[in-house]
């Protein structure tokens, strides 16, 4: 967490731990997305990537990390499916009923503002869950590569982050895909996984799919976002928040 603090402003961490449940204004909303002159399609939620199991060492492989990134550690995980790209407000919005985002005019922007109960109650509606946090590593890094950001090194490539995002969310799969067909893996918006967080699991993390730990209110995102610097986005940072939050960050992709 204290790396967390250090690299945002006062008012932007009160946004991102307490949540802004008001919508913006519209004229502030218009100029951070100008609104579509055609009608936005969102990707359907068929649009999954299958992931062929393996074995990859998780975890800090690249030496620059926290302390909740080591050990670096084996796992092993079966065959399983995840969304090739982040959930879009528009599909948020046909599945749940609303539209929670800050920025709340496109459509195919990912949706944010999103609680970890909200991101699970949505993929459950398509049979769908969270995954894991090591399938989300593991698939970040396309199938658990030696990969700093996903989808290699060049970080403007693959991710809409601090120094190049200017200031908002970007409409999902306009960056380069990583090598299993994935974006925006890093970056966006934070990713929900269904573990819980405890920043010493990896001491004592199982090698045969893991789930997380048994115990700790907190829920684990991945990825980071729009906001953060390159240190931030990398494919082993994580963090952990209360399922309940609704931070300005936080989106999600599903996984079978």
């Amino acid at each position: 967490m204290t790396k967390f603090l250090y690299s945002i402003s006062p008012v932007m961490l009160l946004l991102c731990l307490v949540g802004c449940n008001a919508s913006p204004k519209s004229s502030k909303a218009e100029e951070e997305h100008p609104a579509s002159t055609k009608a936005i399609t969102p990707f359907v939620s068929r649009d999954m990537v299958s992931v062929a199991g393996g074995c990859f060492d998780m975890g800090d492989t690249f030496g620059d990390g926290e302390l909740d990134e080591k050990p670096v550690h084996r796992v092993c995980l079966d065959d399983f499916k995840i969304d090739k790209y982040e959930v879009t407000q528009s599909q948020f919005k046909q599945v749940m009923g609303n539209n929670p985002s800050r920025f709340s005019t496109c459509g195919d922007c990912p949706v944010e503002q999103v609680t970890w109960l909200e991101a699970m109650e949505y993929c459950e509606k398509g049979d769908k869950r969270l995954p894991t946090e090591a399938e989300w590593e593991y698939a970040a890094r396309s199938g658990g590569k030696s990969e700093k950001y996903s989808g290699g090194a060049d970080i403007d490539s693959v991710a809409w982050y601090r120094n190049n995002s200017d200031g908002k969310t970007h409409p999902v799969g306009r960056k380069h895909a990583n090598g299993l067909g994935l974006y925006d893996m890093s970056g966006n918006v934070w990713e929900w996984v269904s573990d819980r967080y405890d920043k010493g699991y990896y001491k004592r993390s199982p090698e045969s799919n893991p789930k997380g730990p048994s115990k700790d209110e907190r829920r684990t995102l991945r990825g980071g976002s729009w906001y953060f610097k390159p240190e931030y986005v990398r494919a082993s940072d994580r963090y952990g928040f209360k399922p309940d939050v609704r931070g300005l960050f936080s989106g999600f992709r599903c996984s079978q």
